[in-house]
Order: C-alpha cells, then structure tokens, then sequence
C-alpha cells in the first residue's frame, strides 16, 4: 500500500511539472519579441464623440480613431513620430524590442472643429486604462494601414517595464 502510494505521488509529480513546460517556453519566446508594441487608445467622451482623427506613424496614416476605441501596432525598435491631426502635439519614441508603449488620443478644441492630440502615458497608467470595460477594439473599416495595426483584443503584459 505505502509502495502504490509512492508510485502515485511520483506520477502526479512527474505529470505537474510536465504541464508547466509549455507556459515555461512561451514566456521565454516573449522575452526575444523582436517588436515592440504600441497601445493607442481614446477614452469614450462625449465631447467630441462624432470626431475620428487618424493617427499617423512616421507620416504613414494608420487609422482613423473612434472615440472608445483602441488599436495596437506592432512595429520595428528604434526612432518613430507619432501625431494626430493636431500638428503641435506629438510623440517622439526611441522604441525598444519587446517593451510595451501606451499612446492616448485626446480631442482638442478647435476654431471650427476639434482635432486629436497624442500624449504619451507611463505603462502602469495606460495599461490600467486600457483595461476599461468602456474600451473596444477599433472596428477594421477604420484601420488604413492593415500591415502596422492590429484591431484583435489587446494582451497587456502584467509586468510593464
């Protein structure tokens, strides 16, 4: 009895430590990501509600952003100019392999119409706002550059560095 006792504890072992492996080289092929990810989102407000900026990427057009809405880019490290429609207000980012970037449009009131303006937000800060039960994904007819943006649900990472 104590010998079958033995046997299964050292089976059940055997099957615990066999099930942790695949979660043990996933993390590991996330800490060679040869990209690195921006999040950009917009609060849903009702000012401004009816506007939809686009968002460009070094003078690339990406999308055009509803309000409540978010996207996310996987792009290349190194330099890169984010702006909106705003032409004072930007993003200058020196983008680094596998780190996360969160990036939030806000409508500035205009002359005749309100324009959107980018402003860079700390990973804690914009990866607790993306996690707004009030924000979408960006519907697909408004993203311009399908090769850059991705409109699936975001996976933010627990550990923002």
């Amino acid at each position: 009895m104590r010998t079958l006792r033995i046997l299964l504890s050292i089976t059940f072992l055997t099957l615990f430590a066999a099930a942790q492996k695949p979660a043990n080289t996933t993390a590991a092929s996330d800490k060679t990501d040869t990209k690195a990810t921006v999040y950009v989102y917009r609060y849903k407000q009702f000012a401004g509600s009816a506007l939809t900026p686009s968002v460009y990427c070094d003078e690339m057009e990406l999308a055009k952003m509803e309000n409540g809405r978010y996207f996310t880019v996987r792009i290349d490290p190194g330099k890169h100019v984010f702006h909106s429609n705003d032409k004072q207000a930007g993003v200058d980012l020196d983008l680094k392999a596998g780190q996360q970037y969160f990036i939030r449009l806000e409508i500035a009131a205009g002359f005749m119409k309100g324009h959107g303006r980018l402003i860079l937000v700390a990973p804690e800060q914009g990866s607790y706002e993306m996690r707004s039960s009030k924000l979408k994904p960006l519907d697909g007819n408004k993203v311009v550059d399908a090769s850059l943006v991705s409109v699936e649900e975001a996976r933010l990472l627990t550990d923002s560095k």
